[in-house]
């Protein structure tokens, strides 16, 4: 099962969020298994793994790290499962650096300003690095390919790190 087929879309890391959505609707009316409460046991059992389909291939889709991360397992390069740890020694000690501000930052007078601050650096990166991604994917060569996969694995960490930073801030206004 291709998502992009799924959603009559073409393989590109550049969707129409919009029209991804629209079709999804539209699968869901057709696949949901409340239609087919009164159908045989094996169609209702097809119209909940179409309807899995439907919700995976659109979570996967609308999101610009999990739809480049499919484009490379369409390319055979799967990276759900592997447990390759990045070997950029730059990236690495940019990791620690931040690990260890996100640590310090309930120390500082002003910790909801430096969570910010913080939040705002990685998001600019995360810009920077989707619009190298996207060029990478376009070039679509196995070197292309495997520089798309560097920067996934960055990016993952990055996404995480951010998800950090809103439990951290959560915490801060706890109080």
């Amino acid at each position: 099962m291709n998502y992009f087929e799924l959603f009559n879309l073409e393989v590109n890391f550049n969707v129409d969020l919009s029209a991804l959505a629209s079709t999804y609707q539209k699968l869901q009316q057709l696949t949901h298994p409340d239609k087919f409460a009164t159908a045989s046991d094996r169609d209702r059992l097809l119209s909940v793994q179409k309807n899995a389909q439907v919700n995976d291939g659109y979570q996967t889709l609308k999101s610009p790290l999990f739809r480049a991360e499919y484009m490379l397992n369409l390319r055979g390069i799967d990276l759900q499962h592997e447990q390759t740890t990045l070997q950029d020694n730059v990236f690495l000690m940019q990791q620690m650096e931040w690990r260890e501000q996100l640590e310090d930052i309930e120390h500082d007078a002003q910790p909801e300003q430096k969570l910010a601050e913080l939040d705002d650096e990685i998001k600019g990166i995360i810009a920077d690095e989707l619009k190298t991604l996207k060029e990478q994917l376009l070039v679509g060569s196995e070197q292309a390919n495997q520089g798309a996969a560097i920067i996934i694995r960055k990016l993952k960490f990055m996404y995480k790190l951010r998800q950090e930073i809103e439990r951290k801030d959560e915490q801060l206004n706890d109080f």
